[in-house]
């Protein structure tokens, strides 16, 4: 399924294998052991998880992080309303990649119980958002989470697992740490996200530089998403794709805002520095392919919701193999049938 929304921010802007943990909350937690305490084999080291930590710590001291906080509040309340379409409460929820909390601010006490949340910033759990929620803050890193298998009724994460190494054995982390019967409910940034810059960024280094290098990060392909849930253990899977599109002044206003959101570029492949006149031929190729009749242009992000569930007997459970008793040759005669059926 996909959906798109359209926002507008036209104010222009001035403005390792070790698991760390410490308490930035208003209660101190002592945690239990993960599985396999250090990445898997099998993962690529594509992003600098030191410089994430760097760039969403410095997001979080400047004046006004609210200011850039509107995509990842939006995104914040979508996942929240997921949370509400499940039919039961969670005695006991998780926030993974919390950044100031942008899920638990549209939850309530009726619904979830308690809320730990966790991220790789200390910073920003410092600047945490007030919610009615009893709440604990724990610097912790996204592959390494510090509980007890068995101990959530719910885990959450925010626009926070696209910057994984190791996106498989977090998703196993996460399954590690849910009770039986619990659930998990994501988002992440998608593949097509930002397209317009990338094509402009590219198309201008191309011309100016004689060849490009990636300026904006690798993303997970939604085909995959379902198989790596799948191989994690999870059940009962749902995956969905929003579009959310953001229209800036120019580009130099959506790079300011992806630098205050604490999204920039973390790849280790990345180029350090973009000369002037690429950025400026940057800037003119994505409004001359791009720009919309009011003279913004518009950003891109597309988002995978993903829910999965962890296990449990009481679940339901697919019907065996070959009990059918309608061929799906025979629902082509489903329209014959209902029509007799109402004479």
């Amino acid at each position: 399924m996909l959906r798109k929304v359209v926002l507008s921010r036209l104010c222009p802007l001035l403005g390792g294998p070790a698991v760390s943990v410490a308490s930035c909350g208003r209660r101190k937690f002592a945690s239990g052991v993960p599985p396999s305490g250090s990445t898997s084999p099998r993962a690529l080291n594509i992003f600098d998880r030191e410089l994430k930590r760097k760039q969403k710590n410095w997001a979080a001291r400047q004046p006004e992080p609210m200011k850039f906080d509107y995509l990842k509040e939006e995104v914040g309340s979508r996942i929240a309303d997921r949370v509400y379409d499940i039919a039961r409460d969670f005695p006991l929820a998780l926030d993974i990649g919390c950044g100031r909390g942008y899920i638990a601010q549209h939850l309530n006490k009726e619904t979830v119980g308690k809320i730990f949340q966790t991220d790789i910033a200390e910073h920003a759990l410092n600047n945490s958002l007030e919610t009615d929620i009893p709440t604990v803050n724990i610097l912790a890193d996204e592959e390494f989470l510090p509980f007890q298998e068995n101990t959530f009724d719910l885990v959450v994460s925010c626009l926070s697992l696209h910057w994984v190494n190791d996106l498989p054995r977090a998703l196993e982390q996460i399954h590690y740490v849910l009770k039986p019967d619990g659930v998990f409910v994501g988002a992440m940034f998608g593949g097509d996200t930002l397209y317009e810059l990338r094509c402009s960024l590219q198309l201008a280094e191309t011309e100016r530089e004689g060849g490009f290098a990636p300026h904006v990060s690798p993303f997970t392909a939604v085909s995959d998403l379902g198989h790596l849930l799948g191989r994690a253990g999870f059940n009962t899977l749902t995956v969905d794709t929003d579009e959310i599109q953001v229209n800036y002044p120019g580009m130099f206003e959506l790079m300011e805002d992806l630098k205050g959101m604490g999204e920039s570029n973390c790849s280790w492949n990345r180029k350090a520095l973009l000369h002037r006149d690429t950025m400026l031929a940057a800037a003119a190729v994505y409004r001359e392919m791009y720009q919309n009749e009011d003279g913004s242009i518009p950003a891109t992000y597309q988002i995978y919701h993903m829910i999965g569930w962890k296990y449990h007997d009481s679940q339901a459970k697919p019907a065996e193999r070959g009990s059918a008793t309608v061929s799906f040759g025979e629902l082509a005669k489903l329209n014959d049938v209902i029509s007799q059926g109402k004479k």
